[in-house]
């Protein structure tokens, strides 16, 4: 971590020139219209044309050029247990596993494949007081599956349509749950009681109008299913559903339909991976720059209904930030903005209805996204401060200046320890130089390691941008007492993301629950709010005789009024008969904590049914009723019943009772030092 680090550049490789010729065929125009009117069409879908193909369009504003009309290739395949993990997170070839009692990494797509990580072990066996299974295995799937409910008139009606459709038990078995905990210990358990009845794989927006209208027809349900990765039980299958529940999947809706570089827009289906997204627009030398944690299998169609945010949101922004217009099935018809413009004034902007809806009120289809030229340079650094405080106090100077690099996030001493942990082992001249830096920050610096957090950096653009940039970060950190701390940690502290995701699944194999929580926090109150759900948190855990357990936060995005901070709670549930509801009982009251705080309820994961019943306080009990009378226009009959946003009257009693039961914490409040 000494200053005599280098960073890390990346000379991005060269692309398709941008200033071609506005008549070349990637110059294509967007669906344009000087109508500036909302288009709703009808239930049956006149109104509303096939999406448009190289083959089928005639229309001047919707020609497209068949070498920019793009199949991808998905992620996903309809079997797609074949390529990740019914049980758990991500690849199926991909995880944690013990081999000479050390916790090694596996997996050819990270960076960490084939390290063992005795510091990570170490700090595992300290910190839970756990022990490593020798012979912890993957769980095994059901020998049988629920049988499904069928609507004859439903089914009779899609095998006339022609879309293909699987009542297979495995592929139902898929898709009845999201990655919260409380999904895949259950589902691990086997204990899903109710399981989707049918999976149906639509393959454009024509297809999502024709199972819309079946299902309203035939009063059959439907639940939007994107990447899966939902961590709110938006996409849980609805246990006390009766009717016959229909899983939407999006995955074989992946096109790239236009692509217009005069104007830097396209237009994607939503189904499309955000990896697969990516991977095809930086083939033509753009960029959307969206990438949230679960980057490598959510699905556009899933950023908007979630409302989520990236990583680089400091540059490209959030999910609406991002989308020109978007295009959404409903059981009234088609609801979309009949306008490409970058900004309209038309009364309320229906975009904003369709974003963050979780499924409620139908299924989108299409987005148009804004895009960027890709970087020509990108760089990592990180910054070590002496204690969080700095860091946060860091944070809000550089909000207020707006000189954010592409990505900046602030991790506690807890999280920066941990992240040193999963380094692998190195040769003895790197030990003499981890040596030598652990010297100076101690004793030259003066920091003890007992306080220590750090911040890790991407910056991108020109070279001469960065370069200012990253001069400008390292000065402001220096009046917080911090310093440059290298590429490397930079690099490291980045891509890990993408592994951390795996330690969830490790920790059930080994008597260990954990969860990750968010929140978004007004800057006055988010060094406050950070200690007092810290310590609300270990309050809660021993008043449940939980003893071996670990806290921790970071700070991911700033704005200009405030923060978004990410909470991860893990403990020992050796012993507790029903550890799930215990974390869920002591995560309800860290967020009663937030709440308290100033705190909202998510910045990006979603409301989902798991924070349903906080709902009405956040938006008001006007503002329930206006969604509810949406939600009654657009869906009458409720075939969207995934049962999020609004919560049951059993589910908001079943609320009040959890919280009357928490602790208060009101005699150990922290003042704020911003």
């Amino acid at each position: 971590m000494a200053t005599t680090d280098t960073s890390l550049d990346y000379v991005m490789p060269p692309t398709t020139s941008l200033d071609s010729n506005t008549n070349s065929s990637e110059n294509v125009p967007d669906s344009t219209s000087s109508s500036t009117s909302y288009s709703h069409t009808n239930a049956n879908g006149s109104g509303a044309s096939k999406s448009p193909t190289p083959e089928s369009s005639s229309s001047a504003l919707a020609i497209i050029d068949e070498r920019l009309a793009t199949d991808v290739e998905s992620v996903y395949p309809k079997k797609r247990h074949e390529v990740v993990k019914w049980y758990g997170w991500g690849y199926r070839d991909a995880e944690f596993i013990i081999k000479d009692d050390v916790i090694w990494f596996k997996g050819e797509k990270y960076p960490l494949n084939g390290q063992p990580l005795p510091l990570f072990t170490e700090w595992v066996l300290n910190r839970f007081n756990c022990l490593l299974h020798k012979d912890a295995t993957r769980p095994a799937a059901p020998a049988e599956y629920p049988k499904p409910t069928v609507n004859q008139e439903f089914l009779t009606a899609l095998e006339s349509s022609g879309i293909s459709y699987s009542l297979d038990g495995l592929d139902r078995f898929m898709r009845c749950h999201g990655q919260t905990l409380h999904d895949i210990y259950y589902l691990i358990q086997n204990i899903f009681e109710r399981i989707p009845d049918i999976v149906v794989w639509p393959t454009c927006h024509d297809d999502v109008v024709t199972l819309v209208n079946m299902a309203h027809r035939c009063n059959a349900v439907i639940i939007p299913y994107g990447g899966g990765t939902s961590v709110s039980g938006a996409i849980t299958c609805p246990q006390n559903e009766k009717r016959m529940i229909c899983i939407l999947d999006t995955s074989q809706m992946n096109r790239m339909l236009w692509l217009n570089k005069s104007n830097l827009t396209v237009c994607f289906e939503a189904g499309i991976v955000g990896q697969d997204l990516e991977r095809t627009l930086q083939s033509h030398g753009v960029t959307v720059g969206h990438e949230p944690d679960s980057y490598e299998f959510s699905t556009l169609g899933g950023w908007v209904a979630t409302r989520a945010s990236g990583m680089k949101k400091n540059v490209y922004g959030n999910i609406e930030d991002l989308v020109v217009q978007v295009k959404m099935v409903t059981p009234s018809g088609v609801l979309e903005r009949n306008c490409t413009a970058p900004r309209i004034s038309c009364g309320p902007d229906f975009n904003h209805v369709i974003l963050g809806s979780e499924g409620t009120l139908g299924v989108v289809t299409e987005v148009v996204l804004k895009l960027r030229p890709l970087p020509k340079v990108k760089r990592y650094n990180s910054l070590v401060f002496p204690n969080f405080e700095c860091g946060v106090e860091f944070m809000r100077e550089v909000a207020k200046q707006r000189c954010q690099p592409s990505s900046v996030r602030l991790m506690d001493n807890e999280q920066f320890i941990m992240g040193q942990s999963l380094k692998p082992p190195k040769d003895w001249r790197s030990n003499i130089k981890d040596y030598l830096k652990k010297k100076y920050v101690t004793m030259i610096k003066g920091i003890d390691l007992d306080q220590i957090c750090a911040a890790t950096l991407l910056f991108e653009g020109d070279l001469e941008e960065v370069n200012r940039r990253e001069e400008q970060m390292i000065g402001i950190a220096k009046k917080f007492k911090g310093f440059a701390g290298g590429g490397e940690n930079g690099e490291r502290g980045y891509v890990l993301t993408f592994v951390i995701a795996y330690i969830r699944d490790l920790g059930l194999q080994h008597d260990i629950v954990a969860e990750s929580f968010e929140t978004s926090v007004p800057w006055d109150r988010c060094a406050r709010l950070c200690e007092n759900v810290k310590k609300r948190v270990v309050l809660e855990s021993h008043a449940r005789s939980v003893m071996h357990f670990s806290i921790s936060c970071r700070v991911t995005q700033t704005y200009d009024a405030g923060a978004c901070v990410y909470f991860y709670y893990a403990f020992n549930m050796k012993g507790f008969e029903n550890p799930v509801e215990l974390f869920e009982q002591i995560e309800d009251a860290a967020r009663e904590e937030m709440i308290m705080e100033g705190g909202s309820i998510s910045h990006h994961h979603g409301v989902g049914k798991l924070r349903a019943h906080w709902f009405e306080k956040t938006v008001t009990k006007t503002g329930a009723e206006l969604f509810k009378a949406t939600k009654n226009r657009l869906d009458p009959k409720n075939i969207f019943a995934a049962g999020n946003l609004l919560p049951a009257d059993s589910e908001q009693k079943t609320a009040l009772s959890n919280s009357s039961e928490l602790t208060n914490l009101t005699n150990i409040r922290v003042a704020s030092k911003l």
